[in-house]
């Protein structure tokens, strides 16, 4: 990309960006930092090194609502090429703790399995738009390995929570693509008569979180702390909560990870249901608004596109909520712009930025 052109671009309209979803935005992170200084224990250090991340989410954010629809689908099959390489390069040289899912490059560190829950319904997307709709069983069975290999290079890192999250983005751009009801069948009888195999593929922390999932009480202080903590903040919050920077199961280091995975539970507890409730509603404002916003795109590519990304925003909310309230189990996926951590913060506020900018050209001619 030319970036004489993108400056032009940005000159020509400044603001492709949606006032009322920019500001529900601003809104939830501003709440985010606000919970994130309760969880860290009055941190600002914490604080700080989150600002300045969502603060370059942003910046992604305008930069990916000012390239046009038509870039996006030349260069849809290059990004998931990118992304693929990226991912066997962190087979050989990926770096973290018990699992290896981050490229640390000197001066800048990140999850490529990020990038991917973008690439994903990106390719699918432009692999689809010049297609008849519904797709063929051909360019079904294509889809459906486009998906399928990154998927499984994330889980072999191993990274069940991104996997299930980047096949979530792809299955739902190709339900969206209108593809038949006797395929997704086949499919769904498919990933049931391999669940044996996925299972013996499984690590061991892996098969304890399911099991302990089941029965949290087997293993009280090992592997259900988790589980039955993050139940006592929530119970404890009750209807309003002990108030802001009350929460004594983060202070007293009986909740894990407050400040990441389980942050809602500190929110829960501090703020109660009135609080837990007050943000749902913010978290659908934000979800209803980007799903209007990519309706209005001018064909297929762009809907099927903002859609799928949508999704997975609401995904990212569905699965955090049910993990720390015991309805599903724990799989490491932060509540979205509220947990800290800037990779998965980036690439939502990117998907965002797509949006928008599919938005702010429906009326165009020629994108």
């Amino acid at each position: 990309m030319n970036l004489n052109w993108l400056i032009r671009e940005f000159r020509h309209q400044p603001f492709r960006l949606d006032p009322l979803l920019c500001g529900l935005l601003l809104l939830l992170m501003v709440l985010g930092l606000g919970v994130l200084y309760s969880a860290s224990d009055a941190d600002l250090g914490t604080v700080w090194r989150q600002a300045v991340r969502l603060g370059l989410g942003v910046v992604l954010m305008i930069v990916a609502s000012q390239i046009t629809p038509a870039w996006y689908r030349r260069w849809a099959p290059w990004l998931y090429a990118v992304g693929l390489a990226l991912l066997v390069m962190v087979l050989v040289f990926g770096v973290g703790r018990g699992a290896s899912r981050w490229l640390d490059l000197g001066v800048i560190r990140f999850q490529p399995s990020e990038m991917m829950k973008i690439g994903v319904p990106l390719m699918l997307a432009a692999w689809l738009h010049k297609k008849p709709l519904p797709p063929g069983l051909f360019d079904f069975v294509v889809c459906a390995l486009l998906i399928a290999v990154p998927t499984l290079l994330i889980a072999s890192q191993p990274d069940l929570g991104t996997s299930l999250l980047v096949a979530a983005g792809g299955g739902m751009l190709l339900f969206l693509s209108g593809v038949r009801w006797r395929w997704i069948a086949a499919g769904a009888a498919a990933a049931v008569a391999g669940a044996p195999l996925l299972w013996n593929m499984l690590h061991n922390y892996q098969r304890n979180r399911v099991l302990t999932f089941i029965d949290p009480e087997s293993d009280p202080l090992g592997q259900g702390w988790n589980i039955i903590q993050s139940k006592i903040a929530v119970g404890t919050g009750g209807l309003t909560g002990r108030g802001w920077l009350d929460s004594t199961q983060s202070r007293l280091e009986f909740l894990p990870e407050p400040h990441t995975d389980f942050i809602l539970s500190v929110i829960a507890e501090e703020f109660g249901f009135v609080g837990v409730a007050a943000l749902f509603v913010l978290y659908a404002a934000i979800v209803l608004r980007a799903i209007f916003l990519a309706s209005q795109a001018r064909d297929p590519f762009g809907r099927m596109l903002g859609a799928s990304l949508m999704f997975l925003f609401f995904v990212y909310l569905l699965v955090n909520a049910g993990m720390v309230s015991g309805l599903m189990p724990v799989v490491g996926v932060p509540l979205p712009l509220v947990s800290y951590g800037g990779t998965s913060a980036a690439t939502l506020l990117a998907g965002f930025g797509i949006i928008m900018s599919f938005y702010s050209r429906r009326k165009m001619l020629k994108s």
